[in-house]
Order: structure tokens, then C-alpha cells, then sequence
């Protein structure tokens, strides 16, 4: 086997990142691929909304802009490539602008876009359903954005064709980093266990800092330093087996704890993780650290591919809106709910006299009086809070008569009412979210490179069952002899979670081994279940992931809608590993007193 090692710096964990990634890698050298994610459901949507008003707008402007202009020079004088979806919803204008850029420059790059992701024009001769709800397909009137999540394959011919810099639009998230790799070590379709490899060292690159110390358990390590925070970079191997390291002298830290955290991120069924080219089984990976700020990562598995596209689409869904009030002072707590109770009492009483109908959901928050909680909060009259109320309504004036309500009763409040002062907030769109799936056969997919284009043709392999899929068995039964003591979990683990659309991951990680029974033992799917009742209105799935000592939560239907559909001030479960971290976990108190 070869010893060829190829270094992939990850850029961008999303629109709205710090700039401050790529000229990082550049200083630091030696990087072949610079790889930038930018794509969200809700991106797409605020994308398409552009594109509307501008046929050359809806892509990551600031990409070509910023980004590039600044550093584009320097790229090219070190021979890296560049790999984003920074296409958004328009990635031929995306390209286009760039190349405009490179002339302006005079530079010799060539520039190639994958197109065949977006299907709004086939929007009228769509009809499927959802693929968690089951619910129709919305009015073709209402829809913003459809469209598929295409895999690295496209990518990587692109690339074999020339190309230094190469857009996508609507690309699964790790694509960017398997493209290059699949690229570079010439992986077949059916090379499963190393795509799964390349898939997972995208994963791990795709939300920058987030594998470097950004959003960690254990953030007073690292909370000096993260102003100068290193960006991830993968040094993958041509078995699929990589290294997380970060540039020298940056801030953050590379651990076995950041890198697992972000590995359990949001990921679903970690042995059934899907993506475009392959069905990836991370449940027997091990992660080791093998050096300081370096960690090593193999063991991924994989499975065939599926023969669908995962295709989003999103679309309008009535209207918005809230605001947020600070109350202090003795009960504080029940100032602002009796606040809240009076705004919307004087709101439905303004909707009746409008013939506006009531609203269709509502949300009340005390922050600071731990409603994140629910039933295990420890607080009881709080002396500060800020208070979150929101509602829905099928037109805008409606959210508008809450909002003008709710401040003419600034004069009729219990007293230690303040705020930042500023402009009343506004009723906004609510943007949901509707997936399906697409037979593979039936899309299309083209790379462009101005002046010449190819037609992608998708590789031949076996599909992916789930008869393929073989559990680990459960870890052995705790020991309990001695005396037992109750500690909080985040003493035996750390935590990571996130969102899928109304669903919520919170990964748990054992930080030691020996820890991992007495975590199973005590999480079960009923006690997590009750422990976000408040919020919880499906399901809980647990799965073990054994090479990393780790346990997967996935919860249907909590996230009240997911991202701008949501009225929560955690719309998208990004804090739920916190409330788990919190509860109590039995172990031998002989094992307490060593932690």
C-alpha cells in the first residue's frame, strides 16, 4: 500500500464562519486541500430567497468576495485545491464569479461546478412524501428550495478532470473532503470501509473548530485560547485511517475528547450514518491520542450505498415572531410569566376584534429559572431572568398585533422590567423542512468548466440493506460492590448534540472505559426519555458505539419543528448534551474517589 498522506484543512463549518481559517492554513503550509462547508436547510431557503430577487445572487458571496480575493494569489502559488458548496442555490453563478475573479487576478486556475442538485424546476411534477412524517407534498406555490444532497464522486472527477477549484451546490456536508480522497487514492465505488473512513474525516473537518476545543465539554481548557483557535486538519491515509492535528501555535486543542465529540455529532443511527456513497458503520472506531494536539482515527466500516437521493426541500408556513425582556428582583420568575400571560391575553383579545383567528402555537421561556430543565430544574424563585415569548400565526399581521401588544404593556408590568433598548422585533417567515427520497436514476448531474462540460455517470454497485447491519451487544453489567455514590455524568463522560430537522442526537462519550457500564446502566431510553419530557414528543433510540466507548441518543420529534419552524430558543438541540451531562450516574465510591 502507499504511504501517500494528503493534508485537508476545514475552512468553514458554515455561513457566517470566521474568514480567519484560510489564510491560517496558508501560514502554517504543506496543505493540499482547503475544503469549505457553508450549507444548511435554513441557508438554502435564505438562499433561494436571494436568488429570487437577484438572478446572480443565492451562493455564499463572501466566499468569492472575501474568502478568495484575499487569499487567492497565495493559493495558487502553493499548488492547494479548493472544494466548497458554497454554490448554494446558484452554483453556476457561484463559478462564474469566481473565474471572473482569477482573469481580475491573472492567474491560471480552472474552476469546475456540479450542477443536477437543484429540482425547483421540476417543483409541479413532484409528489412524494415525507420521509419521517408522511405528510404530502406542500404546494409547489410555497416552496423556496428543493433540493438533492449529491455525494464526492462528481467531485472527484471534477477534479480528475483538471480542476483546482471545484463549487457545488446542495452536497452532503463531508463530500468535500471524500472527493479529494477519492481523488487522490483512486477509492472504487465499492471500496466501502475506506469511503466510510473519508466520509468520517470529513465529518470531522465539516464544522471547522468544533473537533478543536469549539463547543467542548470540558471548554475551561481551552476558553483562553479560542480567540486564536486552530481550524482541523485531516491527514488521511490511503486505508481511510486519519490524523486530526491543527496548525502549530494556534489556540484550542486536538483530543480524544474533542475529536469524539464531534465524531457523535448529529449523526443518527452511527452504524446506518447515510450518505451518498456510502452507508458508513462508525461504531467500531477507536480514537487515540498519539501525540499532543494529534489524534489518530480508524476502524470505520461501510456498506454499500443506498440507490436514493436524500432530497430538502423548504417552504413558507404562516409566520413568527417574539422578543426577549429581562425581569429581576425578588420572583422574578413569576414577574415575567405573568407578563407573558397578560401579553397574549391582550393579544387574542386585538386578534378577535381583527377576525385574524388565534395562534397556532405559542412559547413562553423564563431563562434563568432553568425551563431548559423541566421537571429536574433546581431553581425556585429566581431574582434574574430573561423572559422568551413567541407565537405562530397564519399571517404576518397577527404576530405583528402580539408584538405591539406585548409593548403597550411596558406601563402595566410587575415591576424590574428592563432591556436592551432597540427597535421592536418583526414577524418573520416560518421556513419548514420536507425530505423525500429520489431514485439516484433519476437525477441528473453535470460538471461545468465554462468552457466544457461533462455528464457525471454514477458507478455501479450492490445496495445497501438493512439485513446488512449487525448490532454490538450490549457492555457487561456494572459492578456494584461497596458502597455506591451518585455523581453528575459530566464527571464520567462528555457530551456533544445536535439536530436533524425535528430530531435531536445527544452523543455521550465515556471518558474512561470502565465508565461506559455504569453510563448504559443508568441511561436507559426511558430515563432519557423523561428527562427531556418537556420537550420530547416522540421516540428515544439508544445505540452503542463500543470503539469509542460512546452512546447515541436520537429523540423524534423534539425540537418543536426544527430550525426557523421552531419557536424554542434551542431550535436546533444544540445544548441538550448539557441538561444529560447533568444527571446522575451510580458508581462504586472507591471509582468516585479516583476521578
Amino acid at each position: 500500500m502507499s504511504d501517500k498522506i494528503i493534508r485537508i484543512g476545514g475552512a468553514s463549518g458554515y455561513w457566517g464562519d470566521s474568514g480567519m481559517a484560510t489564510p491560517q492554513f496558508l501560514k502554517a503550509g504543506g496543505i493540499d486541500y482547503i475544503v469549505y462547508d457553508y450549507l444548511a436547510e435554513i441557508t438554502m431557503s435564505i438562499m433561494a430567497r436571494a436568488r429570487a430577487k437577484d438572478p446572480n445572487a443565492g451562493y455564499a458571496r463572501d466566499f468569492v468576495s472575501v474568502v478568495m480575493k484575499q487569499n487567492l494569489s497565495e493559493i495558487a502559488r502553493q499548488g492547494v485545491k479548493i472544494i466548497s458548496n458554497a454554490g448554494g442555490v446558484n452554483p453556476r453563478a457561484c463559478g462564474e464569479a469566481l473565474r471572473a475573479l482569477i482573469t481580475d487576478q491573472g492567474l491560471d486556475l480552472k474552476v469546475a461546478v456540479v450542477l443536477g442538485d437543484d429540482l425547483i424546476e421540476q417543483k409541479d411534477k413532484l409528489s412524494p412524501t415525507e420521509m419521517f412524517s408522511g405528510e404530502s407534498f406542500p404546494d409547489p406555490a410555497r416552496l423556496a428550495s428543493v433540493n438533492a444532497y449529491l455525494g464526492a464522486f462528481p467531485i472527484a472527477q471534477a477534479l480528475g478532470k483538471g480542476a483546482d477549484i471545484v463549487i457545488t451546490g446542495r452536497s452532503v456536508d463531508s463530500a468535500v473532503t471524500l472527493g479529494a480522497c477519492i481523488h487522490e487514492f483512486g477509492w472504487s465505488a465499492e471500496e466501502w470501509d475506506k469511503l466510510s473512513g473519508g466520509t468520517l474525516a470529513g465529518h470531522l473537518l465539516e464544522c471547522g473548530p468544533q473537533a478543536t476545543g469549539g463547543n467542548f465539554t470540558d471548554w475551561h481548557l481551552v476558553v483562553d485560547n479560542m480567540d486564536t483557535v486552530g481550524y482541523p486538519i485531516g491527514e488521511v491515509s490511503p486505508d481511510g485511517s486519519f490524523d486530526v492535528i491543527k496548525a502549530e501555535g494556534t489556540g484550542g486543542t486536538v483530543s480524544v475528547g474533542t475529536v469524539s465529540e464531534q465524531m457523535i455529532y448529529e449523526i443518527g443511527d452511527p452504524q446506518a450514518y447515510i450518505v451518498p456513497d456510502v452507508v458508513c458503520d462508525f461504531s467500531g472506531v477507536e480514537i487515540s491520542q498519539t501525540a499532543e494536539d494529534r489524534v489518530h482515527v480508524a476502524g470505520a466500516k461501510g456498506y454499500p450505498a443506498t440507490d436514493t437521493y436524500k432530497v430538502s426541500a423548504t417552504y413558507g408556513d404562516g409566520w413568527r415572531g417574539g422578543t426577549l425582556m429581562t425581569f429581576y428582583g425578588i420572583d422574578a420568575d413569576k414577574k415575567a410569566r405573568g407578563f407573558a400571560t397578560n401579553a397574549f391575553k391582550r393579544a387574542r383579545t386585538a386578534l378577535r376584534a381583527s377576525n385574524l383567528g388565534d395562534f397556532t402555537e405559542t412559547s413562553v421561556e423564563i431563562l434563568g429559572a432553568e425551563s431548559q430543565f423541566g421537571d429536574h430544574r433546581r431553581i425556585s424563585g429566581a431574582r434574574e431572568v430573561v423572559l422568551k415569548f413567541a407565537a405562530k400565526h397564519p399571517k404576518q399581521a397577527g404576530i405583528g398585533i402580539l408584538l405591539k401588544e406585548a409593548t403597550g404593556l411596558g406601563l402595566a408590568t410587575p415591576p424590574g422590567l428592563s432591556g436592551f433598548s432597540g427597535a421592536r422585533a418583526k414577524p418573520s417567515p416560518v421556513v419548514r423542512l420536507f425530505s423525500f427520497l429520489i431514485p439516484k436514476n433519476e437525477l441528473g448531474i453535470q460538471i461545468d468548466f465554462g468552457d466544457r462540460e461533462f455528464t457525471f455517470e454514477r458507478p455501479a454497485t450492490e445496495t445497501f440493506a438493512d439485513s446488512m447491519i449487525q448490532r454490538p451487544g450490549s457492555p457487561s453489567a456494572p459492578t456494584k460492590d461497596g458502597d455506591m455514590v451518585e455523581i453528575p455524568l459530566i464527571d464520567l463522560a462528555w457530551g456533544r448534540s445536535g439536530d436533524k430537522g425535528n430530531k435531536a442526537n445527544v452523543g455521550i462519550i465515556a471518558r474512561q472505559a470502565e465508565y461506559l457500564p455504569y453510563i448504559w446502566a443508568a441511561l436507559s431510553e426511558e430515563v432519557v426519555s423523561d428527562r427531556f419530557s418537556h420537550f420530547l414528543e416522540g421516540d428515544t433510540e439508544r445505540f452503542l458505539m463500543p470503539g469509542s466507548n460512546a452512546i447515541n441518543f436520537l429523540m423524534d420529534e423534539i425540537l418543536g419543528g426544527g430550525g426557523v419552524a421552531s419557536l424554542r430558543s434551542d431550535a436546533q438541540g444544540k445544548g441538550y448534551a448539557q441538561i444529560l451531562l447533568d444527571h446522575p450516574i451510580s458508581i462504586p465510591k472507591a471509582m468516585a474517589e479516583n476521578l
